[in-house]
Protein backbone atom coordinates (compact mmCIF):
# COMPACT_ATOMS: atom_id res chain seq x y z
CA UNK A 1 0.00 0.00 0.00
CA UNK A 2 1.26 3.51 -0.72
CA UNK A 3 2.08 5.43 2.39
CA UNK A 4 1.27 9.14 2.92
CA UNK A 5 4.23 11.76 2.32
CA UNK A 6 5.53 13.29 5.68
CA UNK A 7 3.94 16.47 3.90
CA UNK A 8 0.47 15.08 4.43
CA UNK A 9 1.48 13.14 7.47
CA UNK A 10 2.41 16.89 9.03
CA UNK A 11 -0.42 18.12 7.76
CA UNK A 12 -2.57 15.49 9.87
CA UNK A 13 -0.76 16.16 12.86
CA UNK A 14 -1.19 20.06 12.29
CA UNK A 15 -4.59 19.95 12.49
CA UNK A 16 -5.62 17.04 15.00
CA UNK A 17 -2.90 18.19 17.22
CA UNK A 18 -1.68 16.24 20.16
CA UNK A 19 -3.40 14.88 23.18
CA UNK A 20 -2.31 12.96 25.59
CA UNK A 21 -5.59 12.62 27.77
CA UNK A 22 -9.20 11.34 26.03
CA UNK A 23 -11.26 14.53 25.23
CA UNK A 24 -14.40 14.99 23.30
CA UNK A 25 -13.95 16.66 20.00
CA UNK A 26 -16.32 19.25 18.72
CA UNK A 27 -18.08 16.44 17.26
CA UNK A 28 -18.66 14.84 20.38
CA UNK A 29 -16.76 12.07 19.74
CA UNK A 30 -14.65 10.28 22.60
CA UNK A 31 -10.36 11.12 21.04
CA UNK A 32 -7.00 10.94 21.76
CA UNK A 33 -3.32 11.47 20.67
CA UNK A 34 -3.69 12.63 17.16
CA UNK A 35 -7.39 12.17 16.15
CA UNK A 36 -7.92 8.76 17.44
CA UNK A 37 -11.27 7.71 18.23
CA UNK A 38 -11.54 3.87 18.05
CA UNK A 39 -12.23 2.21 21.12
CA UNK A 40 -11.51 5.64 22.99
CA UNK A 41 -13.59 6.36 26.12
CA UNK A 42 -13.82 9.27 28.63
CA UNK A 43 -11.38 5.98 30.82
CA UNK A 44 -8.96 5.55 27.88
CA UNK A 45 -5.51 5.27 29.53
CA UNK A 46 -3.15 8.70 28.77
CA UNK A 47 -0.72 8.39 25.32
CA UNK A 48 2.58 9.19 24.66
CA UNK A 49 3.31 11.23 21.93
CA UNK A 50 5.22 7.93 20.24
CA UNK A 51 2.66 5.84 21.26
CA UNK A 52 -0.01 8.30 19.39
CA UNK A 53 1.80 8.68 16.35
CA UNK A 54 2.01 4.86 16.25
CA UNK A 55 -1.75 4.94 16.78
CA UNK A 56 -2.58 7.94 13.95
CA UNK A 57 -0.54 5.77 11.33
CA UNK A 58 -3.11 2.99 12.19
CA UNK A 59 -5.89 5.32 11.45
CA UNK A 60 -3.76 6.73 8.11
CA UNK A 61 -3.80 3.32 6.77
CA UNK A 62 -7.31 3.01 6.63
CA UNK A 63 -7.71 6.17 4.65
CA UNK A 64 -4.67 5.23 2.40
CA UNK A 65 -6.96 1.76 1.42
CA UNK A 66 -9.99 3.86 0.73
CA UNK A 67 -8.15 6.15 -1.52
CA UNK A 68 -6.68 2.95 -3.49
CA UNK A 69 -9.52 1.55 -3.91
CA UNK A 70 -12.22 4.56 -4.97
CA UNK A 71 -9.53 6.24 -6.59
CA UNK A 72 -8.68 5.00 -10.45
CA UNK A 73 -6.89 8.09 -11.94
CA UNK A 74 -3.35 8.66 -11.54
CA UNK A 75 -2.24 11.05 -8.13
CA UNK A 76 0.61 12.66 -7.58
CA UNK A 77 2.15 11.99 -4.12
CA UNK A 78 0.48 15.69 -2.62
CA UNK A 79 -2.75 14.69 -4.16
CA UNK A 80 -2.94 11.54 -2.66
CA UNK A 81 -1.44 13.07 0.76
CA UNK A 82 -4.78 15.79 0.72
CA UNK A 83 -6.95 12.68 -0.23
CA UNK A 84 -5.67 10.43 2.64
CA UNK A 85 -5.88 13.92 5.05
CA UNK A 86 -9.50 14.51 4.04
CA UNK A 87 -10.53 10.79 4.12
CA UNK A 88 -9.15 10.79 7.72
CA UNK A 89 -11.21 13.66 8.99
CA UNK A 90 -14.53 12.23 7.33
CA UNK A 91 -14.19 8.81 6.68
CA UNK A 92 -14.63 7.92 2.94
CA UNK A 93 -17.97 9.52 2.21
CA UNK A 94 -16.28 12.46 -0.30
CA UNK A 95 -14.96 9.97 -2.62
CA UNK A 96 -18.10 7.87 -2.94
CA UNK A 97 -19.61 10.91 -3.57
CA UNK A 98 -19.08 13.88 -6.40
CA UNK A 99 -14.98 14.67 -5.23
CA UNK A 100 -14.67 11.24 -6.33
CA UNK A 101 -17.18 11.11 -9.27
CA UNK A 102 -15.12 14.09 -10.55
CA UNK A 103 -11.22 13.11 -10.08
CA UNK A 104 -12.37 9.82 -11.58
CA UNK A 105 -13.61 11.33 -14.28
CA UNK A 106 -10.32 13.41 -14.67
CA UNK A 107 -11.66 16.23 -13.67
CA UNK A 108 -8.84 17.60 -10.93
CA UNK A 109 -10.09 21.13 -10.84
CA UNK A 110 -13.16 20.15 -10.17
CA UNK A 111 -12.32 17.52 -7.42
CA UNK A 112 -9.93 20.61 -5.73
CA UNK A 113 -12.84 22.51 -5.35
CA UNK A 114 -14.86 19.70 -3.66
CA UNK A 115 -12.83 19.75 -0.72
CA UNK A 116 -14.22 23.07 0.57
CA UNK A 117 -17.67 21.54 0.81
CA UNK A 118 -16.50 18.87 3.74
CA UNK A 119 -17.00 21.55 6.54
CA UNK A 120 -19.62 21.28 8.63
CA UNK A 121 -19.41 19.69 11.92
CA UNK A 122 -22.80 18.69 13.32
CA UNK A 123 -24.31 20.69 10.62
CA UNK A 124 -22.96 23.69 11.44
CA UNK A 125 -19.84 25.28 9.52
CA UNK A 126 -16.44 24.91 11.41
CA UNK A 127 -13.75 27.65 11.03
CA UNK A 128 -11.45 24.54 11.97
CA UNK A 129 -12.77 22.35 9.28
CA UNK A 130 -12.91 25.49 7.08
CA UNK A 131 -9.20 25.86 7.53
CA UNK A 132 -8.33 21.95 7.50
CA UNK A 133 -9.99 22.09 3.72
CA UNK A 134 -8.22 24.95 2.38
CA UNK A 135 -4.84 23.31 3.49
CA UNK A 136 -5.83 20.09 2.02
CA UNK A 137 -7.25 21.44 -1.21
CA UNK A 138 -4.06 23.86 -1.54
CA UNK A 139 -2.01 20.74 -0.73
CA UNK A 140 -4.06 18.81 -3.86
CA UNK A 141 -3.21 21.67 -6.12
CA UNK A 142 0.67 21.81 -5.05
CA UNK A 143 2.93 20.17 -7.63
CA UNK A 144 5.27 17.18 -6.22
CA UNK A 145 8.93 18.32 -5.73
CA UNK A 146 11.93 15.59 -5.00
CA UNK A 147 12.51 17.96 -1.24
Amino acid sequence: MRPINEVGLRLIKSFESFRANAYLDESGVWTIGYGHTHDVTENTSAVTEPEAEILLRQDIASAEESVEQLIAVVLGDNQYAALVSLVFNTGPAPLKRMLGARLNAGDYAGAAQEFLRWRLSGGIVSDGLVRRREAERTLFLTPDTDN
